[in-house]
């Protein structure tokens, strides 16, 4: 077991939780400024934590991406459950931290920040949309950090996608699109509705973007022939 890689991944879920929990306390995801204003924090925190940690871990920060991995062959087991455990862990303790800063509103501040079905958005909606993006995310993890043929740009292109996908989904599910960004926030807070949209569909998308990239891998192409 990689201890490293299994500290990246802690810290860099743990940043992405944290600040996202904040930023949509802060903005509130009603209207497009503050929509907007949550697509960068979200991105540009995968922007700056997968450039400096990407080298340790790959930058997954995100079961749905490791488990796009595992299933397109570019993962062991082993190390898919250790970085699903330090990713879920993470999700608990930034959910966890910020009511010490908030004291009496802060399980308020981690349910607010928790993604959830959007007023006017049926559950079918969000669970489509969290594939999909989740799908979309996933396939540019593949094609940008993990092709080693790709330009080097995954940080950068990873973090434009996750905003990319927030503005696109916000309204309707939350744009979770990543199950330590619900589960931990979900069970400390008490917002536990409809928590299954959040694992399933991204471990859906994520697989079925992890299938699409092992089929196009040129590696696999190139040991085909």
């Amino acid at each position: 077991m990689n201890f490293k890689a299994l500290s990246a991944e802690f810290i860099g879920t743990f940043a992405l939780c944290f600040v996202g929990i904040l930023a949509i306390y802060n903005l509130g995801p009603a209207g497009p400024a503050g929509l907007l204003g949550i697509a960068l924090a979200h991105g540009l925190v995968i922007v700056c934590f997968g450039s400096a940690l990407g080298a340790v871990s790959g930058g997954h920060f995100n079961p749905a991406v490791s488990f796009g991995l595992l299933v397109a062959g570019k993962m062991k087991f082993n190390d898919f459950v250790g970085y699903v455990v330090s990713q879920t862990l993470a999700g608990f303790a930034a959910a966890g931290l910020i009511p010490i800063l908030f004291s009496q509103a802060g399980q308020q501040v981690v349910a607010k920040g928790t993604p959830a079905v959007g007023a006017g958005f049926t559950v079918t909606a969000a669970l489509i949309a969290e594939m999909i993006c989740t799908f979309f995310l996933v396939l540019v993890v593949f094609g940008t950090a993990v092709n080693r043929k790709a330009p080097k740009l995954g940080a950068v292109a990873i973090g434009l996608v996750i905003a990319a996908c927030i503005l696109a989904i916000g309204p309707i599910s939350g744009c979770a699109i990543n199950p330590a960004r619900h589960l931990g926030p979900a069970l400390l807070s008490g917002a536990m509705d409809n928590f299954w949209i959040y694992l399933a569909g991204p471990l859906v998308g994520g697989a079925l973007a992890g299938l699409y990239g092992r089929f196009v891998d040129p590696e696999e192409s190139e040991a085909a022939s």
